[in-house]
């Protein structure tokens, strides 16, 4: 089975081919990519349908064939999970991961290409749409972006050459030239790894620190934002097994313990971690519950009370399900559910909890499911939604309003 970095080293190849990028120096030549329930989490009863139809944005790749045109815009039913195409928004190429503004007024979507980028998009209370430009990230292949919470600062992680970076933002939403550029130079790459792999750059519950995912180094790196300059501060790191190929790690709400889907190694890690100081504390490697071969998971999601999490699972094509337990620390394995689709590259729950969204690359379509609040159960629902290469799916409760 092809493993999900070649399948990062495939598409780039194919962009290159077609003069989309320029030779990506450093790229890897092999493998490119019962504890008692906590009294704080009682049990729920399961969450009345919601009524009424929220947004949905969808990340995709512009330069594969079949591929996107675009950032996908559909409606989808928050009772039936039902979801309708509106339009697409062009001009942004390889739209690959996407993020909101915390005022909901602005999306951001990296630009994965050789010479990568990211692009801010205004959402105009009309529901239409308007490219603000874009910004160089100063690396290549971006694969992951968010906006700190204070609104200020959009922070992207450059995959091909292992890097993260910080822009401004304006009052408009726009994004200003970046303020700082941080390489991973340490510790060295891990097993076929030809160089670091920032997977991922997310920032605290707390706001304190800044932390970043690295596949290459199997390293999550702990930094602080300074807040007046844009710069970032290095304050700690975390090095995982090597080989184990961290790529995405989501926190409880709890703000104290987080977890990381290894995607080489195929493990869910649950982690420690102390707001005063940002240090993360992986513990030992888990199972996906998918079985002696491999599956490559892609990241995870935690229910708002913080008592389920999903875990999706590509080349099994599947969304683990576990139970939180002790506070956050730890993880009991209930299940595998199929995702319906091939290669879940992405997941989100819908705001209010109800419905858990899936991107299955390969099969370019989105599927749906209902999250049952006292179980933690998923259900299917509705019908896969063609989308070809959605690489990425974010919905928004409401349609968009600008400012």
């Amino acid at each position: 089975m092809t493993s999900p970095t070649t399948s990062r080293r495939t598409l780039l190849g194919a962009l290159l081919a077609g003069g989309a990028l320029a030779a990506a120096p450093g790229l890897p030549r092999s493998a490119h990519r019962p504890a008692p329930r906590h009294p704080h989490h009682p049990p729920h009863p399961a969450r009345p349908a919601t009524r009424g139809t929220g947004t949905l944005y969808l990340g995709t790749y512009t330069s594969t064939s079949p591929g996107g045109t675009g950032i996908g815009v559909a409606a989808y039913d928050r009772a039936g999970g039902s979801i309708t195409a509106r339009t697409v928004v062009t001009g942004v190429e390889n739209p690959s991961y996407l993020a909101l503004h915390p005022a909901g007024t602005t999306l951001y979507a990296v630009d994965e290409q050789q010479n990568g980028g990211v692009t801010a998009v205004a959402l105009a209370q009309d529901g239409t749409f308007r490219v603000l430009g874009t910004r160089s990230t100063g690396g290549a292949g971006p694969c992951h972006l968010s906006v700190h919470p204070g609104g200020r600062w959009l922070l992207s992680a450059n995959y091909t050459s292992g890097s993260v970076a910080v822009h401004p933002l304006a009052d408009d939403g726009s994004v200003g030239e970046r303020t700082d550029l941080a390489v991973h130079s340490s510790p060295a790459p891990g097993p076929g790894q030809g160089g670091p792999h920032a997977h991922q750059i997310i920032t605290s519950p707390d706001g304190g620190h800044v932390l970043a995912v690295d596949l290459g180094t199997d390293t999550v790196y702990t930094y602080r934002l300074d807040e007046t300059r844009g710069t970032l501060e290095q304050v700690s790191y975390a090095v995982l097994r090597p080989g184990a190929g961290p790529r995405h790690l989501t926190f409880h709400p709890g703000g104290r313990h987080a977890y990381l889907a290894c995607e080489l190694d195929n493990t869910a890690v649950v982690c420690g971690y102390d707001p005063a100081t940002g240090t993360l504390t992986p513990g030992d490697p888990q199972s996906t519950g998918t079985g002696s071969g491999t599956s490559y998971p892609a990241q995870f999601l935690v229910t708002g009370d913080g008592r389920f999490a999903y875990l999706a699972n590509r080349g099994h094509n599947s969304i683990t399900r576990y139970a939180i337990e002790d506070g956050g620390a730890a993880l009991r394995l209930l299940g595998t559910v199929p995702v319906g689709g091939d290669f879940p590259r992405h997941t989100a729950l819908s705001p209010d909890g109800t419905l858990l969204f899936a991107a299955n690359q390969r099969s370019g379509t989105v599927t749906a499911f209902r999250v049952d609040a006292a179980s933690g159960s998923l259900t299917s629902v509705g019908t896969p939604y063609p989308a070809p290469a959605a690489v990425c799916v974010l919905p928004v409760q409401a349609p968009a309003r600008g400012r």
